[in-house]
């Protein structure tokens, strides 16, 4: 009789008590939910709104008809695209062999982790998805508690008090902004102190700048013009050109780490192989630009800065308080201020009030649990992009450019998030 071993017993330990990525998580709840008739507000996966740009999808298009492998560091003209992006955009002295090209920037994070070792420092709250991969890899994380009156950021002081007790240990510091669950940045002063810390450290920066391209002014700054030696620059194509599904990312590294891009190749030539043909053809014309794509990032950030302005207002009409986002699509309210009227209801943490905000309203958000928070926080993150993007980038291209996007605008023509906040207030306000 064959024996199968139990599952405590079969499976990695690194793995044991992990579940699903929590954003895929709701996303794929919010879906059942819809397709068995009930009214969702899908605000739990943070998926571009917008279209992937008409030139970009041509270019796919023209391409689809490539089938080899490619190199395993990426397409040559598209490392080279990439390069002169970095070069166009933080003036970095980069060229196409400091980049490497992955299957989504998430796959490039996780190989970073295998095959550099020290410890992970994440500023929470965070991305979902930094600490599992370094549970799953083995790595030790750090947490660094962050603060609202700080607008949930690292400051220098609090880099340096943890590397200073032990300043000979390797680690590497996860910057990720304009932030993912709260949408808020750093200044280019605040970059350059953490960067004078980092440097005396030599902690590695690992510079998630996927959402750079929708800092609301277009004035995003990276720390890597502070210090270019020691940070990697992680990028793509899912946030500010609208091809998540796509899953094509990037590193540029600077020469000073060559050999860690190196020790990443490997592992990649023995995991992922190449990343698909077709799209990495067509990843070359969205990093060359132009103006059809500038265009396309004016008019989505128009769009963007109008919602988040709604939304934060919205949320502290109802007793919220939040940190105002500096860009991206995401906001993350803290409901501290209402506790004693949500306790009233039965509702003490962020997982029960995520819980019952769908049950009871159809809005779908993620307890600030799921990015690093302590549990009893009463801390939720969403995600405006319940809309048709193309039907909004549409009507913004006939706006004149100096007229602001009004309420009116957004109910027309974001009115899934318009409706859901409306949805929100009424629910936090009901007695």
């Amino acid at each position: 009789m064959r024996r199968h071993l139990a599952p405590d017993v079969s499976i990695n330990l690194n793995v044991r008590g992990l579940s699903v990525s929590a954003t895929l998580a709701i996303q794929e709840l919010s879906n059942k939910l819809r397709a068995e008739g009930r009214q969702v507000f899908r605000l739990g996966l943070g998926q571009s709104p917008f279209p992937v740009p008409r030139s970009v999808v041509e270019a796919l298009q023209v391409n689809a008809w490539q089938k080899d492998y490619l190199p395993v560091r990426g397409l040559a003209a598209l490392r080279e695209a990439i390069a002169e992006y970095q070069r166009r955009r933080n003036q970095l002295g980069c060229s196409a062999d400091d980049v490497l090209v992955g299957p989504g920037s998430k796959e490039l994070m996780f190989i970073l982790q295998l095959v550099y070792y020290g410890d992970l420092l994440i500023p929470s709250p965070s991305w979902v998805s930094y600490a599992p991969q370094a549970q799953i890899v083995g790595r030790p994380v750090h947490w660094v508690h962050t603060r609202a009156c700080d607008d949930w950021k690292l400051t220098p002081d609090e880099l340096e008090e943890i590397c200073a007790a032990d300043p000979d240990r390797p680690r590497v510091v996860v910057f990720n902004y304009p932030n993912n669950p709260t949408g808020c940045t750093y200044t280019a002063d605040e970059l350059q102190a953490i960067a004078r810390v980092a440097r005396a450290h030599r902690v590695i920066a690992l510079s998630d700048e996927i959402y750079g391209e929708l800092h609301f002014r277009g004035q995003h700054v990276s720390i890597s013009r502070f210090y270019p030696e020691g940070t990697i620059i992680s990028g793509g194509l899912s946030k500010w050109c609208g091809a998540g599904g796509w899953r094509l990312g990037s590193f540029t590294f600077p020469k000073e780490l060559r050999w860690l891009l190196d020790k990443a190749a490997v592992v990649a030539s023995e995991t992922y192989t190449s990343t698909s043909a077709p799209i990495q053809y067509a990843a070359v014309r969205a990093f060359r630009g132009g103006m059809e794509m500038e265009s396309y990032l004016w008019q989505s950030r128009r769009v963007l800065r109008s919602l988040a302005r709604y939304v934060v207002a919205r949320l502290e009409e109802a007793g919220a308080q939040v940190a105002h986002p500096h860009g991206g699509f995401y906001a993350f309210p803290d409901f501290s201020p209402l506790r004693e009227r949500l306790a009233a209801r039965g509702i003490h943490d962020g997982v029960e009030l995520s819980r019952r905000l769908l049950e009871e309203t159809g809005v779908a958000a993620l307890p600030g649990k799921d990015f690093g928070q302590p549990a009893a926080e009463l801390t939720l993150r969403l995600a405006f992009v319940d809309f048709d993007g193309a039907r909004a980038l549409s009507a913004a291209e006939h706006l004149p450019k100096e007229e602001p996007i009004d309420d009116e605008f957004l109910r027309t023509y974001c009115g899934n998030i318009t409706l859901a906040m409306q949805r929100l207030g009424e629910w936090l306000t009901a007695k």
